[in-house]
């Protein structure tokens, strides 16, 4: 299936939110448990929070679609507390469609939509090694860890990851 990478709107809050909820079980279960990962994705991924995401100022929401249905998601901001530096939050591909380039397409907008920056961040649990193997594979590498990632006092170790954006 081919997938278009698309600047997010209203109309797509519920099926970001839907796959956010499918790629969060799928990806942290087994490193948190169900009950935690049910948590996260309340506090994280309400529709209230999706919309405040698509329509902030200094970011961008891009969604994946094949026309019948989002295949992935991706959400970078401007970092406030680094200047020239973007962050990216979310970048996530339905279980059932990795593997098939909608992530690095993702990304490859991403990069286009923040011209006068110098870095992108990202943050990732520890624990999931699959997404820190993409990130390296797109160039970037580790300058920090964290204790609490998405949060205080969430118990989530993360690891902070950089790539000089392109100029």
């Amino acid at each position: 299936m081919v997938y278009f990478v698309r600047t997010a709107g209203e109309e797509d809050v519920e099926k970001i939110r839907a796959l956010l909820a499918e790629t969060f079980h799928a990806t942290y279960d087994p490193f948190y448990g169900a009950e935690k990962v049910t948590q996260l994705i309340a506090g994280w991924h309400s529709p209230a929070a999706i919309r405040s995401r698509i329509g902030k100022k200094d970011g961008e929401f891009l969604v994946a679609d094949s026309g019948r249905d989002i295949g992935g998601i991706g959400y970078a901001a401007m970092y406030p507390k680094m200047e020239k530096t973007v962050m990216l939050h979310q970048l996530y591909v339905r279980p059932s469609v990795q593997g098939e380039g909608i992530g690095r397409d993702i990304f490859a907008e991403l990069e286009t939509c923040f011209p006068d920056t110098e870095i992108m961040r990202v943050e990732v649990a520890l624990q999931n090694l699959r997404a820190i193997s993409f990130y390296e594979r797109l160039g970037f590498t580790e300058v920090d860890r964290m204790e609490e990632w998405g949060g205080p006092n969430s118990g989530l170790p993360a690891v902070v990851l950089e790539k000089p954006m392109p100029r």
